[in-house]
């Protein structure tokens, strides 16, 4: 091969190194980027939700806003504080396994109906499984027209992690609205909120006794989190792109200083 074919090869050789960096270097600083605008989007929506946590209880939403409360749009409506009135349905609980940091047992799902007839499904807390019988456990159940305030939460449709709930089998692993809704037929009562609702810690008197058995269910123990990595996932990008800048720098210097390059 002669030394001008070794030049022109060595020549397209180079531009094509040229090319495959500025590409992975332009994707690497594009994935810094969106990193960077997802930190700013989440760091706004942790303000919000906590603005909206932190917000004086209203009124829940009604029928006419149920189709607009969904997974598409939950970081306008999840974690919503709300104040609901009406009857709780005790006949109709259903039980969900939980993990919570006071150990693994159930939430108790009660359908509260409200004057209107609509039907909003409240986690009234946690229980272990010694108390997950009604009988079992030392707080009175609320009867008659009752108050509860707490935060919005979106159905958890299917099951859990490779557990599907199991209607018939009364093994229920996530917070299905529709599914429990449909197998204790609370579509016949009346019209059932798209969403359920973690109901607040009860209120204990300052001057009440500390009892020996809790009292179950224990509300308010909704978990708020949400996991904010986008910083480091954008430095790694940025990192990986100097990188690449550095890397073809000593490539090309290299191939410049070699002997037979071109200029």
């Amino acid at each position: 091969m002669t030394a001008s074919a070794v030049r022109e090869r060595s020549a397209t050789a180079r531009v094509a190194l040229a090319v495959c960096a500025v590409l992975a270097f332009a994707g690497f600083v594009a994935l810094g980027t969106w990193q960077v605008e997802r930190r700013a989007w989440k760091l706004d929506l942790i303000a919000r939700v906590d603005q909206r946590v932190h917000a004086p209880a209203s009124a829940p939403p009604g029928p006419a806003e149920w189709p607009a409360i969904n997974a598409a749009n939950a970081a306008n409506d999840e974690y919503r504080h709300l104040r609901l009135a009406g009857t709780f349905l005790h006949d109709k609980e259903t039980l969900v396994q939980a993990s919570t940091r006071l150990g693994a047992g159930f939430w108790v799902l009660t359908p509260l109906k409200a004057a209107d007839g609509t039907v909003v499904l409240v986690n009234r807390g946690f229980v272990p499984p010694e108390a997950r019988e009604r009988s079992a456990r030392t707080a009175p159940e609320p009867q008659g027209p009752t108050t509860v305030n707490g935060l919005l939460r979106l159905s958890e449709p299917n099951g859990g992690f490779l557990r599907k709930n199991d209607a018939a089998g009364e093994r229920w692993f996530s917070r299905d609205v529709q599914a429990i809704a449909a197998a204790r037929g609370l579509n016949d009562i009346g019209k059932v909120a798209p969403y359920f609702v973690d109901a607040e810690a009860a209120q204990v008197p300052a001057n009440a006794a500390a009892a020996d058995t809790p009292a179950w269910p224990a509300g308010g123990l909704t978990v708020i989190a949400f996991p904010n990595s986008h910083a480091v996932y954008a430095f790694t990008w940025y990192g990986l792109a100097l990188m690449v800048l550095i890397g073809a720098w000593f490539v090309w210097r290299d191939g410049k200083n070699r002997p037979g390059s071109p200029g």
